[in-house]
């Protein structure tokens, strides 16, 4: 059962929404467009710490006590797996979904359950989750197998999308072509605030966490993206790191005050390319093995229409 709900208080801030990746140059999972807005907050970089040997000395007689001191505890790493929730019905319709709760759909539910299988195979000591439901249904399948309870954080929302929530790509384009060109919907959250919400929200798990730990946060496609690139100091606008495909995460950690991207898009691997003499022998000529590539080609293809759609 989810536990109380974690989240700080945003303040100021208009809602949280979700970005549908449809923007100009959307990737698989749905990029963020242009977005020219994204202000100061995609410059903060996580390399101010000077590293964890700073306070090591020479270490000939450290021995185990080393270990006691707090400036040792806190170069333990944290780790975060960032997981993004399964499919809904408006992400097959490339519809904004921003803060409206969508729950997952039949394939979402099943997408949730095999990835919580494989989650479950590193054994996370936390899982916290965004309030909406495709994002909490999500935690569930892991907690059902570790029996940890779920978390849920308002700051882990998806982008609040102001007038464009609800409608689709083609909507969008058509009754807001100015917008759409920079990805700034009208009365929506900007790019900064997004950006700075996810990624305290990230910290502050991390905060929490003792050294050694591993947390699942469950959360949406612009909420993992924009606050992913705030961590490892990349420029949000730019989106050098692509999204994330329904039910699919990222693994980020910070020793001594530095975050790294240890993988990404993590969750779905492609058929493996059959043994030519397998192939062979169960009759895999170049037409029928070009059919199994097609046949992957337009699996991926149609999921990268999908969006990303929070």
């Amino acid at each position: 059962m989810p536990a109380a709900a974690a989240g700080s208080s945003r303040g100021a801030d208009p809602g949280s929404g979700e970005d549908t990746g449809a923007g100009p140059g959307a990737g698989p999972a749905g990029e963020s467009g242009p977005t020219e807005d994204a202000g100061p907050a995609e410059d903060a970089g996580p390399a101010e710490d000077a590293g964890p040997a700073e306070d090591a000395g020479p270490a000939e007689e450290a021995g185990p006590a080393e270990e006691a001191g707090p400036d040792r505890a806190a170069d333990k790493q944290v780790t975060l797996l960032l997981w993004r929730h399964g499919q809904t019905d408006w992400n097959l319709e490339r519809r904004f979904q921003g803060q409206i709760d969508v729950g997952l759909n039949a394939t979402g539910r099943q997408q949730a359950e095999r990835a919580a299988r494989l989650i479950a195979a590193l054994r996370p000591d936390a899982i916290y989750s965004s309030d909406l439901a495709r994002a909490a249904s999500t935690a569930e399948a892991l907690a059902r197998l570790t029996g940890l309870p779920v978390n849920l954080d308002k700051d882990l929302q998806e982008r609040y999308g102001g007038a464009w929530e609800g409608l689709t790509d083609k909507e969008i384009r058509e009754f807001y072509p100015g917008e759409h060109q920079i990805w700034s919907p009208p009365e929506g959250e900007p790019i900064a605030a997004i950006t700075v919400r996810a990624a305290e929200a990230f910290e502050r798990i991390a905060d929490s966490m003792p050294g050694g730990s591993l947390a699942v946060v469950v959360s949406h496609g612009a909420a993992i993206g924009f606050g992913m690139s705030r961590l490892l100091g990349l420029p949000a606008k730019e989106r050098v790191i692509g999204s994330l495909a329904n039910c699919s995460w990222s693994v980020l950690s910070r020793r001594s005050g530095r975050w790294r991207l240890l993988e990404h898009n993590v969750g779905r691997l492609p058929e493996p390319v059959p043994d030519v003499a397998l192939a062979a022998a169960a009759g895999f000529g170049s037409g029928r093995g070009a059919g199994l590539g097609q046949g992957l080609v337009a699996e991926e293809a149609a999921e990268a229409a999908a969006g990303d759609t929070g």
